[in-house]
């Protein structure tokens, strides 16, 4: 059972209770990412994320780690590019002492100076290892060769040297323009009742964040640039990633962009799977993904090649995708696109965790409630016209494209 609430300040709450589970899982939202930084603050919602784990005015980073941990819950925090959440997994039974700790957490951070140093080495370091990860530099390289050097194109870890030069002055305005009440979204999901979240959120979380009113969230340009980043790196494959106008999130057509992905490169049953690697031999790992923001899509592949036949695979990645586009997916491709839809919902419905990122982030982005039963009816009526629909609107000859290796400045890409 789902409920809904939206207080005075604009905070919302949702739970979503689920009385076979021995746990709850709890999450703070905000509408907050990397899309919303500019290139002197590229990063500083990643920072954000990391800092305020990091004491409060009651207990120091150690004493925060350490309450967490001597109640067995389980907390953590991400950021991308539209969203940063905070949340906690626990037993029913050391809820309310979680979501207090995570409350705290959030409201209170100090930024303390020492503590702000010794992070800024933590996350350069993360920043080194995404650089040192060339699957992860390449698909960074093909947002930016999509979008440019702003919106979704930044990073969401952003430069070495914006990490550097933050002070506790430019989090506190960066909170001030986005981490406030009509900008958050409170998110249960488990062993829990309405009644029980709402008595938690308004005795640790309601009362007390922010009621001022966070800036309008500009996200950039959303046009594919066509961009071609090329990236020389001492290794032994070329990575490779094409990234094609896709849906935007919530979007009508959002259900057959999964089938179509499925269909293209989701599986090991996949087209591009079975030409590029089963058929020709040309890579070991190859995958398509769409990304849903708020105001556009991509539709994009990813393939690790040998550099000796990465010029093919990346005409035949071609090929399968306008094969695809020309001839539409069989019936078969079909109902197996739609079948993994509903099965990736049903496993979805065993996670709190999963839960509560789903009603939170459906809730933040859209303004509405997530409705499990008419998504899952939607997808079940999805008709093979609808997926051809959409694929008669996908250009797979105008994308941009990445890649990262040794001497890829000289392929013909």
């Amino acid at each position: 059972m789902v409920n809904y609430k939206e207080y005075d300040n604009g905070l919302r709450l949702i739970v979503n209770t689920m009385d076979a589970m021995m746990s709850v899982s709890a999450g703070i939202l905000v509408g907050a990412g990397s899309c919303l930084e500019d290139e002197g603050n590229n990063g500083i919602s990643h920072f954000i994320e990391h800092t305020t784990f990091k004491g409060t005015d009651k207990m120091n980073a150690f004493e925060i780690s350490s309450a967490f941990d001597d109640i067995g819950a389980q907390v953590n925090a991400f950021t991308s590019k539209e969203t940063t959440c905070y949340y906690v997994k626990s037993t029913t039974a050391e809820l309310e002492k979680s979501f207090e700790l995570l409350s705290d957490m959030f409201l209170n951070s100090v930024y303390n100076a020492d503590e702000l140093k010794k992070e800024k080495g933590v996350v350069i370091e993360e920043i080194n290892m995404c650089t040192d990860t060339p699957e992860e530099l390449c698909l960074d390289a093909l947002a930016e060769s999509y979008f440019g050097k702003q919106g979704l194109g930044r990073t969401i870890l952003g430069s070495a040297q914006n990490v550097k030069s933050f002070k506790k002055s430019d989090i506190l305005a960066y909170r001030k323009r986005f981490y406030n009440a009509d900008n958050v979204v409170v998110s249960f999901a488990g062993r829990i009742t309405f009644e029980e979240a709402e008595k938690l959120t308004e005795k640790y979380f309601a009362p007390f964040v922010s009621a001022d009113k966070s800036d309008v969230l500009s996200f950039g340009e959303t046009d594919n640039k066509l961009g071609k980043i090329k990236i020389e790196k001492d290794i032994e494959q070329v990575h490779l990633a094409l990234a094609f106008k896709g849906v935007e999130y919530d979007a009508p057509l959002a259900d057959a962009m999964s089938v179509v992905n499925n269909v293209a490169g989701a599986g090991m049953s996949s087209r591009l799977f079975q030409k590029i690697r089963e058929e020709l031999g040309l890579c070991y790992t190859i995958y398509s993904y769409p990304s849903c923001y708020l105001k556009t899509g991509t539709f994009a592949v990813y393939a690790g090649l040998n550099p000796k036949s990465a010029e093919l695979a990346y005409e035949e990645i071609k090929k399968v995708l306008i094969d695809l586009k020309k001839n539409g997916v069989s019936d078969a491709e079909f109902n197996r696109g739609k079948a993994q839809m509903i099965s990736s919902f049903a496993f979805g419905q065993e996670s709190t965790a999963s839960q509560m990122l789903l009603y939170g982030k459906y809730l933040l982005n859209t303004g509405k409630v997530f409705d499990v039963e008419a998504k899952l009816a939607a997808v079940d009526a999805l008709e093979k016209n609808t997926v051809s629909e959409l694929l008669s609107s996908l250009d797979f000859s105008s994308y941009s494209v990445s890649a990262v290796g040794k001497n890829v400045k000289k392929l013909n890409l």
